[in-house]
């Protein structure tokens, strides 16, 4: 069945017994951090044996957790007392990376001078394994709540954004990275097998951008491109999306690709 979200599952570092044993290791740092992460696919409040099972921690580990983060501001109590909500604080984390990271701060003029020339929503995506996660999003006359969110995340394996960036990677890695993907559809269109995300690979590679109908959203229609960093690695894709009840795909290809792939060239440091 296809999901009932368009968030990608928020990538897990694979710890191994030895980091956790090191002694520069902080265990609690790492407890506080779950507690945060049990947020990501709340609908609404969390109450403590919410947060508790979905951090994998004890009750009382947790109470201590949320209390401690109550205290710096990073968890509140929500407005009706009924559980807790991620804290305003969390939010101040958010704009340092935005404006530490170099990529954010060159593409931001370059990506409002290409929303300018094709009219269309225009967002810079950041690669974190098996997703994308959107650093900037610029909106034009369609907007809906997930695509003004920064910080929104949506798979490789079936984005425009994301068959570019897996043109741009060693065949077997890319084949691997889908094997191991959490390839359920969004609608009854998404490309689920493989092979057949492979085909779209191959595909975008011969023609240096992808083209992806239907794939996370009925009726979108979108194009990907893949930035490069200076090793000739895709670290981060620029994706621009449409409607299918306004633009055919070769329409739609031969008034968007060219300013895509120059934007992303612009950008790109290979």
């Amino acid at each position: 069945m296809p999901r009932n979200t368009t968030r990608a599952e928020p990538g897990k570092r694979a710890l191994t017994d030895g980091d956790r044993a090191g002694s520069l290791f902080v265990q609690s740092v790492e407890k506080a951090m779950a507690v945060l992460s049990a947020f990501h696919h709340a609908d609404g409040p969390l109450t403590l044996t919410d947060i508790a099972r979905r951090a994998e921690l004890d009750r009382s580990a947790a109470q201590r957790m949320v209390h401690t983060l109550r205290a710096i501001g990073y968890i509140e109590r929500d407005a009706d007392g009924h559980g807790f909500v991620p804290g305003l604080r969390i939010l101040d984390h958010t704009l340092d990376y935005l404006r530490i990271n170099p990529l954010v701060r060159q593409a931001t003029p370059v990506l409002q001078e290409l929303r300018t020339s094709v009219r269309e929503r225009v967002d810079l995506s950041l690669v974190d394994d098996m997703r994308l996660v959107y650093a900037v999003r610029l909106q034009t006359k369609r907007q809906t709540f997930n695509a003004t969110m920064v910080g929104h995340s949506v798979p490789i394996f079936c984005t425009s954004g994301g068959w570019a960036v897996l043109a741009r990677m060693p065949e077997d890695h890319a084949r691997a990275l889908l094997e191991r993907s959490d390839r359920r559809p969004f609608t009854p269109h998404t490309i689920t097998e493989v092979d057949a995300v492979m085909e779209q690979v191959a595909q975008t590679r011969a023609r240096g951008y992808s083209l992806a109908v239907d794939q996370i959203l009925l009726g979108e229609i979108a194009m990907g491109f893949a930035i490069l960093d200076s090793s000739g690695a895709p670290y981060a894709a620029i994706h621009i999306a449409g409607s299918t009840a306004e633009w055919t795909s070769e329409d739609y290809a031969a008034r968007v690709a060219p300013l895509g792939q120059q934007a992303a060239r612009s950008l790109s440091r290979y």
